[in-house]
C-alpha cells in the first residue's frame, strides 16, 4: 500500500445522516475522486450508500455504536476527538458546520473550509434546540460547555487558510463569528430529474399533486407547523426525513399525512416528480430543497428568510410566508394552488445551481485549476 502524501483530503463533521451537507461531500468526492475522506463518525446505514465506495477514515469514537446512531450523544467528546483527527495532505477541503474545520493538519497543509454554518448549537443554541436551552435535557450541559467550546472553535478557525460560505447569511455569520472574509459559493442541488425513479409502497393509491416536505426532523425545521397547516383539510402531505422529532410527530399524525423516513435517491426522485408543491418552513442557511424541487418543475412555498431568499424567486419559482405558523403556511399553499407555474422557468432556475460549476470553482480554489472566475 502506498504511503505517499495525498494532494487532497476531504474532511466532514460526521456521516450519520442524509442531508444537504452530505450531498456536498459527495460532490467533493466527484471533484477529488482519489481523496480520502476523514470524519468523526460514520454510519453506512444512516447516510447515502455512495459513501461505501470512498476511503472513509474515522475517529476512535466510531467504535461506539450509540454515538454512530446519534451523533448528538457525542457532543462532549467531539472537540477533543476532532482535534486528534490527523489529516495529512497537501490540501484539506473541509465540509464543516462545527467540527471538521478543527481537524489536525500539518504546517505544510493548506486548509479550505466550506462552511455550511458556524456551529448552530453553539451560536444559535435556542433555535437549534427548538426553544429556550434550559427547557431541553441537553441544554444546561451545553450551556455549561459553551465558553470552552467557543474558545476551541475560534482557535481552530484562526488556523484556516480559506473560508467559503454556502450563502450570504452564512457569509455574514462567518464575518461576525470569526472576523473572516469568505467567498460565496452556493452548493449544487443533488437531484437529476432525468435519472430513473422508483415507486414508494407507502404512497400506493396516492395521486400526484401532494404537498412535500424534505427535511431532517429537528425542532428548528418546523415540520410540525406544516403538518398542522394541512390537518383537517383535504390536502395530502408527504414528509421525507428522519430525526429526533419523528416519534413525536407520528404520535398525532393525521390520515392525510405520510412520514416516509429516509429514501434512496431513486424513490426520492419519484416523490419529487409526483409533488405539486414543496413546503420549506425551516430556518435554513441555504435553501437547497426548493432547487431540488425546481429541477422537477415543482414550485416551493417557503419561509421568507435565510437561504430561501437566495434560491426562491417570488412569483417565478415560489411563494413566501413570513412566519412558520400553520395559518400562514396554509394561506401560502392556497396562493400557490391559484398560480400558473412555468415548469421550464423552474427547471432553468435549478440549472443555475448545477454541479459542474461548483466542481470547477472548488478545484480552482483548492488546486489552482478550472476555468470559472
Amino acid at each position: 500500500m502506498s504511503t505517499a502524501r495525498p494532494p487532497v483530503a476531504i474532511a466532514h463533521d460526521y456521516l450519520t445522516q442524509r442531508g444537504g451537507a452530505e450531498r456536498v461531500v459527495l460532490t467533493l468526492l466527484r471533484a477529488f475522486p482519489d481523496a480520502p475522506l476523514h470524519t468523526t463518525l460514520y454510519d453506512p446505514d444512516a447516510t447515502y450508500p455512495d459513501f461505501a465506495a470512498a476511503d472513509v477514515r474515522t475517529s476512535p469514537l466510531n467504535r461506539l455504536a450509540p454515538l454512530r446512531r446519534d451523533h448528538r450523544l457525542a457532543l462532549p467528546l467531539l472537540a477533543p476527538a476532532a482535534s486528534r483527527m490527523r489529516v495529512d495532505a497537501d490540501v484539506v477541503v473541509a465540509s464543516s458546520s462545527g467540527w471538521a474545520h478543527g481537524f489536525e493538519t500539518g504546517d505544510r497543509t493548506r486548509t479550505v473550509v466550506y462552511c455550511h454554518n458556524p456551529a448552530r448549537w453553539l451560536y444559535q443554541t435556542d433555535e437549534y434546540l427548538g426553544g429556550a436551552a434550559w427547557r431541553s435535557p441537553v441544554g444546561p450541559p451545553l450551556m455549561a460547555m459553551r465558553p470552552l467550546l467557543k474558545r476551541w472553535d475560534r482557535r481552530q478557525a484562526d488556523q484556516v487558510d480559506v473560508y467559503l460560505a454556502n450563502s450570504r447569511v452564512v457569509q455574514q455569520r462567518i464575518r461576525a463569528t470569526y472576523g473572516r472574509d469568505a467567498e460565496l459559493l452556493p452548493p449544487p442541488h443533488g437531484m437529476d430529474a432525468s435519472a430513473p425513479t422508483e415507486p414508494v409502497p407507502e404512497l400506493e393509491g396516492w395521486e400526484p399533486g401532494y404537498a412535500l416536505v424534505v427535511s431532517r426532523l429537528l425542532p428548528y425545521k418546523n415540520v410540525d407547523a406544516v403538518i398542522e397547516a394541512v390537518r383537517g383539510t383535504g390536502r395530502r402531505l408527504v414528509v421525507v426525513g428522519r430525526g429526533p422529532e419523528e416519534s413525536r410527530l407520528r404520535a398525532t399524525l393525521p390520515d392525510n399525512v405520510r412520514i416516509l423516513g429516509g429514501l434512496p435517491d431513486a424513490q426520492l426522485r419519484g416523490v419529487y416528480a409526483g409533488a405539486g408543491v414543496l413546503v420549506a418552513a425551516s430556518h435554513e442557511d441555504f435553501g437547497l430543497a426548493p432547487l431540488e424541487a425546481a429541477a422537477f418543475g415543482v414550485p416551493a412555498v417557503a419561509l421568507r428568510g435565510g437561504g430561501f431568499l437566495e434560491t426562491v424567486l417570488e412569483g417565478e419559482t415560489g411563494v413566501f410566508f413570513d412566519r412558520p405558523d400553520p395559518d400562514q403556511i396554509g394561506s401560502a399553499l392556497d396562493i400557490s394552488d391559484r398560480h400558473c407555474w412555468d415548469g421550464a422557468r423552474l427547471r432553468a432556475r435549478a440549472e443555475e445551481f448545477g454541479e459542474a460549476r461548483f466542481i470547477d470553482r472548488i478545484r480552482t480554489i483548492a488546486l489552482g485549476e478550472g476555468t470559472v472566475a
